[in-house]
């Protein structure tokens, strides 16, 4: 999924009305298993003066970068953790790692060719997925356009349950930002 639906569907998963708290940290949560990539393509690009292909193309799959990923997409890791604050009783930490669970499960659902190794520490497996966000062969033109969709009707369901004009800009801004990354008309293309 792109990056934005990840924040929308974990705070519509585990926001909670009035707990603002909670539903930054499901918010935050639907981010951090992408963050290491967005460091790494930023540096990669500015800091290194890589092209597009290059960065998608070599590095993206190289030993280096699948190493990264490997930590920040542990569902192994991830659980265990979340497994920790439901026995301690964290809300808002239980909101920020359900979130991350929940983006790893559609990651893990949803990445082919492009999949990381969300098994580590106890395999570095990649599972590529018969399905895809993104990739026609793999569905991504119906895939993708329904990610969009819920993404929406997601979206206009929490700004109905939210009242906070802090978090409703944030979730319009996300789903701006979901439409112009879904890029709707290249499915169509």
């Amino acid at each position: 999924m792109n990056t934005p639906a990840h924040l929308i569907f974990g705070a519509a998963a585990f926001g909670r009305p009035g707990r603002v708290g909670v539903t930054t940290a499901a918010l935050v949560g639907g981010l951090v298993p992408d963050l290491s990539l967005y460091l790494m393509v930023a540096w990669a690009r500015w800091g290194q003066g890589a092209d597009t292909r290059e960065i998608f193309g070599q590095l993206y799959f190289s030993d280096a970068w699948m190493a990264v990923f490997a930590v920040d997409n542990s569902i192994p890791l991830w659980s265990l953790a979340l497994i920790l604050a439901l026995w301690l009783r964290r809300p808002v930490l239980v909101a920020f790692l359900a979130a991350g669970v929940l983006h790893l499960g559609f990651d893990l659902l949803l990445h082919g060719e492009d999949a990381r190794p969300q098994l580590w520490p106890l395999t570095d497996w990649r599972f590529a997925s018969p399905l895809s966000y993104w990739d026609k062969s793999r569905y991504g033109g119906i895939i993708g356009p329904a990610e969009l969709a819920t993404s929406a009707v997601l979206t206009g369901w929490m700004l109905w349950l939210h009242r906070g004009i802090g978090l409703r800009v944030v979730l319009v801004a996300l789903m701006l930002a979901e439409a112009v990354s879904a890029g709707g008309w290249h499915f169509w293309m």
